[in-house]
């Protein structure tokens, strides 16, 4: 067996690989012998049959299959052991003679390698990165206060009905002289929202309504004939329903209004956790704690960015082996056209580009991922989307359960390891770099994307 690496140029090179049928014919015959062991072919016991029509049979497959594993093998066990930087896999050389496994001793392989380019990545004070930190305005924390208060008040009862109120009520359908109809359509304790109804005319009916009081109005008009709504209140299917023109009477029997939460001590609590707000000053600073939070994870990915740029644009021209690469390319999307791979292939370079300049940060500042780290990310995922609904003080074993369960699939994995890699390189990076930093509000910063 010997292997050689041979240089075409900077960022390509071929690799030969030569088998002697020593290599690999003892495995070919352990193969093949386990086989005839667990062979059950018409006229011969188990196990029984003569080596050689075994050979006749399955002989063939099992060479090219020895051969390709210890080609792969060589080839992996080579690039390691050498330290060789390949971009990709290695490919088959265009100019490999067709070989014949049965009658060619040795064998001869060629794999063309595309070598990573050699380039530096060095940061310094001297490196100016564009750093923006998002403008928290009272507003922000007096309309996000105001949120929380909406999702911790309660529902309350009252004499007289206002917009957004619920009311419930008997429900009757009337005939054309407006007295109760006859086998009509009851509906005891039926759920009126008026704010909803789609006619302002019918809608005024119930402003100012008291509880006891007896309402006129016609629900196929409050809802422009909308069968699913007719439906949902009279408590008929959508064909029935349909069908339904007659006015009604709602007696009303409750309305119910929701009530935010007052800024007590009960809300500080719920909200932030039992004792850690004592006072609305508190509460606020901490409301600005939070949002400021919400906005960290999208200026630390506009800071990656503007450091993406710079550093490209800092190390300038990158060579690469782009025959190679576009062969690897299309190695990868067999199904794509050639038209697909030059559309696409600027793009993919870039992509590339920033890869392998990323790797060297994360190498250079020795970045590791450890199962802690991923821990972490999954719990302060979760923490997030449970702060979407205003919940800030969710138990550690709720997030970790949550965590876990993340943790388990494989694209979850995969996006929090990226995630980590991203959030320890931007601090270790920020430190090294002068930070340009300016203070925008939200609308200045979305516009950056743009």
């Amino acid at each position: 067996m010997n292997v050689s690496l041979q240089n075409i140029d900077k960022v390509s090179a071929l690799l030969t690989v030569t088998l002697e049928k020593t290599d690999y014919q003892e495995n070919v015959e352990k193969t093949l012998k386990n086989y005839r062991k667990n062979a059950q072919i018409a006229g011969f016991r188990k196990g029984m049959a003569p080596l050689g029509l075994i050979k006749k049979m399955v002989g063939t497959s099992v060479l090219a299959d020895e051969v390709n594993k210890l080609l792969s093998d060589v080839v992996n066990k080579y690039i390691q052991e050498n330290k060789v930087q390949i971009l990709g896999e290695p490919l088959p050389n265009e100019d490999q003679k067709q070989i014949d496994l049965q009658n060619d001793d040795p064998l001869v392989f060629l794999f063309d390698l595309a070598l990573a380019p050699q380039f530096e990545v060095t940061l310094s004070k001297d490196d100016k990165v564009a750093y923006y930190n998002i403008e928290v305005t009272d507003e922000m924390v007096e309309e996000q206060t105001k949120a929380y208060a909406e999702r911790n008040g309660k529902h309350v009862d009252v004499d007289s009905y206002q917009d957004n109120d619920m009311m419930k009520g008997l429900l009757a359908e009337l005939d054309e002289n407006g007295s109760t109809k006859e086998g009509g359509i009851q509906v005891e304790g039926a759920v009126m929202l008026p704010k909803y109804m789609k006619n302002d005319e019918q809608k005024k009916i119930f402003e100012g309504a008291k509880v006891n009081d007896v309402l006129v109005f016609n629900p196929s008009t409050a809802w422009d004939g909308s069968a699913s709504e007719l439906a949902s209140l009279l408590r008929i299917d959508k064909d029935a329903a349909a069908s339904v023109k007659s006015n009604f009477s709602f007696q009303v029997e409750n309305i119910t209004r929701y009530v935010p939460g007052e800024l007590t001590q009960e809300l500080f609590d719920q909200v932030f956790g039992e004792g850690n707000v004592k006072t609305e000053e508190e509460f606020k600073a901490k409301v600005k704690e939070v949002i400021s939070g919400q906005f960290a994870q999208n200026i630390d990915f506009r800071f990656t960015l503007d450091l993406r740029k710079y550093l490209l644009d800092k190390i300038g021209n990158i060579e690469f082996s782009e025959s190679l690469l576009k062969r690897i390319m299309k190695a990868n999307n067999p199904e794509k056209d050639d038209k697909f791979i030059e559309d696409n292939f600027a793009k993919s370079i870039e992509e590339l580009k920033w890869q392998l300049v990323r790797d060297r940060l994360v190498a250079a500042n020795n970045i590791k991922v450890e199962q802690d780290d991923l821990l972490a990310a999954a719990k302060e995922n979760t923490r997030s989307q449970f702060a979407q609904y205003g919940m800030l003080n969710i138990p550690d074993e709720v997030l970790n359960n949550y965590a876990q369960e993340m943790l388990k699939k494989r694209e979850s994995l995969e996006d929090l390891v990226g995630r980590v890699i991203e959030s320890k390189l931007v601090a270790a990076v920020k430190p090294q770099v002068t930070l340009d930093t300016k203070t925008v509000s939200v609308a200045d910063f979305n516009k950056l994307f743009e």
